[in-house]
C-alpha cells in the first residue's frame, strides 16, 4: 500500500490545506483521495442521502492536484488527518511528501463513482446567481434551523433547500450552487460550464468541479 503521496510544490500544499479547511467546515468526516496517473483527486461530500426514506441528491466536490511520485490509491479518510499532515510539513522543501493515516474511515457516500468519461456539455450558469442561490439557501436553513438542534432535522432542512431546482434549471438541484460556493470553487465572475454523464451532472468552475447524482445510488 502507498503511504505518501507527493505535491508539485509548497504552493500546492498549501492550496491543499486552504480547500481541506473549507471542507471541514461543511462536513468533517471524510475525504476521499484518489491517486493515479499523475493525478490526486480530492473528493468531499457536501450533500448525501442518510437513511432508507432519505431522498436527498448525492453531491460532492472535487479538487484535483498534480501528484509528482506516480502514486496509486484509493482512500478515504478525515480530512483534519490530511490537514495535520500539510501542517507539519517543512515549509523550505519544494516537493512535499505527505504520509497517509494509516487506516480508512467507513462513509456510504465515498462508494458512489461519478463517471471519468462520457461528459457531454449541456449549458451553462452564471457564478452571479450561483453565489446569490447559495446566499439564500444557506439564509434559509440558518432561520430553519435553530441551535442545538439535532442532526436529523439539521439533514432533512439542508435537503429540503439544496434539492429544490436551480431557478431556470430544472434538471440541477440549487445544492450545486451551495457547493461551489461554500468550497471556494467560484472566482469573479465567469460562466460556469454544466455537463451530464448518466444520471450524473457537473458543474465546473474555475477552481473545482461539483459534482451531483439525483435519488439513492443504485
Amino acid at each position: 500500500m502507498t503511504n505518501t503521496f507527493l505535491l508539485q510544490d509548497a504552493h500546492a500544499a498549501a492550496d491543499l490545506r486552504t480547500y481541506l479547511a473549507r471542507v471541514r467546515v461543511v462536513d468533517d468526516t471524510a475525504v476521499r483521495l484518489v491517486a493515479g496517473g499523475g493525478v490526486l483527486a480530492v473528493y468531499s461530500a457536501v450533500l448525501y442521502p442518510r437513511g432508507l426514506l432519505d431522498s436527498s441528491p448525492t453531491i460532492l466536490g472535487l479538487r484535483t492536484f498534480a501528484e509528482t511520485s506516480g502514486a496509486g490509491f484509493d482512500r478515504v479518510v478525515p480530512p483534519a488527518a490530511i490537514s495535520d499532515r500539510l501542517a507539519a510539513l517543512d515549509a523550505s522543501v519544494d516537493s512535499p511528501a505527505v504520509p497517509l493515516p494509516d487506516s480508512d474511515v467507513r462513509t456510504s457516500w465515498s462508494g458512489i463513482a461519478p463517471p471519468r468519461g462520457g461528459w457531454e456539455r449541456t449549458g451553462s450558469v452564471s457564478s452571479v446567481a450561483l453565489e446569490l442561490t447559495a446566499r439564500d439557501g444557506a439564509g434559509e436553513v440558518a432561520r430553519a434551523v435553530p441551535e442545538n438542534t439535532g442532526d436529523l432535522r439539521v439533514q432533512r432542512v439542508r435537503s429540503e433547500v439544496w434539492s429544490r431546482p436551480l431557478d431556470g434549471y430544472p434538471e440541477v438541484p440549487s445544492g450545486i450552487a451551495f457547493a461551489a460556493a461554500s468550497l471556494g470553487f467560484l472566482v469573479g465572475e465567469e460562466e460556469v460550464p454544466l455537463y451530464s454523464s448518466g444520471q450524473w451532472l457537473r458543474a465546473s468552475p474555475v477552481r473545482g468541479h461539483v459534482l451531483v447524482r439525483t435519488g439513492r445510488a443504485a
